[in-house]
């Protein structure tokens, strides 16, 4: 197959990058942490293209990759040498194959936030004769962790005494605040969480413990999070590509992806239908919007089809383009085997998306 060397040489539906939009956005991310002592640490999650990631790290400010999956580190372990699955592993099979990156040379941490957790990382670093940095993770209002305060401490110091694995710091996720598009708001919820990982890290520290890394912070609040003093990394991802819900956020970064659809059908004058439904394009955080097309609404997606509302008197017809901005960046790109790279009309580069999926389920098992 020919590579399409232009926007309307590219079979739909398809993932395309605006590339001098990215790289705005990733220098003025650099450009924040390049300034105060903590830094950056992109999540490959966002994307899961090597390509970008290579980008991220080229522009400096970067302590390293975080992931949210095993098969994620190791597609990131081909060109990054720090990386943070900021999750729970927990199956002595994924623990293993953490212990091989170790192994590799990969300074690789996990997070815990239970003794299950911590022993079978311990097994399988000792069993494959290596060392797995572990970060205790503390709830702060979100998703995982263990209690702020003494249950951190108590799992800081069962993982500072534990074999095969060493205690590398504290980790915790604000989520709940990242998306309040009110800033006030977000401010005030991400501080509280602030708050109570930092209680934590004073608690650990004073109980003697080493305390290298305080990981937090998501594109949300890498402005807020990013100055308390206490955190030394940020977790940002979606700052890159940016979707729609991030777009509510009056955030300094731009619309550098979309979701490019023709349209198929114009069975009414207010609407069109385009190839482009939510196989291609997620709607968890809302509809996407429709680009550089005024007074047009997604309507609905159905399996294969984008019902987009117009004005009757749009010139819109079969075989015309559309451009989708997606509501939340990791999910849609997660239905895609590659991006293609723009500079204006102009095709630069065809980028796969390596990370996608779960590749270990689709390795060929021999007998």
């Amino acid at each position: 197959m020919t590579p399409p060397y232009a926007l309307a040489d590219i079979p739909t539906p398809a993932l395309i990058i605006d590339v001098p939009t990215m790289e705005r956005n990733i220098r003025r991310m650099a450009g924040f942490f390049a300034e105060g002592p903590c830094k950056l640490r992109p999540h490959f999650k966002a994307h899961k293209t090597p390509e970008i990631a290579r980008r991220q790290l080229a522009a400096g400010s970067c302590v390293g990759l975080t992931c949210a999956t095993v098969g994620e580190a190791e597609v990131a372990s081909g060109f990054g040498d720090d990386i943070l699955i900021a999750n729970q592993v927990i199956g002595l099979d994924k623990c293993a194959r953490v212990a091989i990156l170790a192994k590799s040379g990969i300074d690789i941490k996990v997070c815990v936030d239970s003794e299950i957790g911590l022993e079978q990382m311990s097994k399988a670093a000792q069993d494959t004769e290596t060392t797995v940095g572990v970060l205790v993770e503390v709830n702060v209002g979100f998703r995982c962790g263990v209690g702020p305060g003494e249950p951190a401490v108590a799992l800081a110091r069962r993982a500072a005494d534990t074999a095969g694995v060493e205690f590398r710091g504290l980790a915790g996720y604000e989520g709940h605040a990242v998306g309040l598009e009110d800033r006030a708001q977000r401010e005030n919820a991400a501080r509280g969480a602030m708050e109570r990982l930092l209680a934590s890290v004073s608690a650990v520290r004073e109980a003697g413990l080493p305390r290298e890394i305080v990981s937090a912070g998501g594109t949300g609040t890498y402005d807020i999070t990013g100055r308390i003093e206490g955190v030394t990394e940020i977790q940002a991802g979606s700052y890159v590509l940016m979707d729609t819900a991030y777009g509510k956020l009056d955030l300094p970064f731009e619309q550098a992806f979309s979701v490019l659809g023709t349209v198929i059908s114009r069975p009414r004058p207010n609407l069109c239908v385009a190839d482009c439904g939510h196989k291609s394009c997620t709607q968890d955080h809302g509809m996407p919007d429709v680009r550089d097309v005024p007074g047009a609404s997604v309507m609905f997606l159905a399996d294969e089809h984008a019902l987009i509302t117009i004005p009757p008197e749009s010139p819109l017809g079969p075989g015309d383009r559309v451009q989708l901005w997606p509501s939340h960046i990791d999910p849609t790109i997660n239905l895609h085997d590659l991006f293609y790279a723009l500079e204006g009309d102009t095709v630069v580069g065809v980028w796969p998306i390596d990370a996608r999926g779960y590749a270990e389920q689709r390795t060929e098992l021999t007998p």
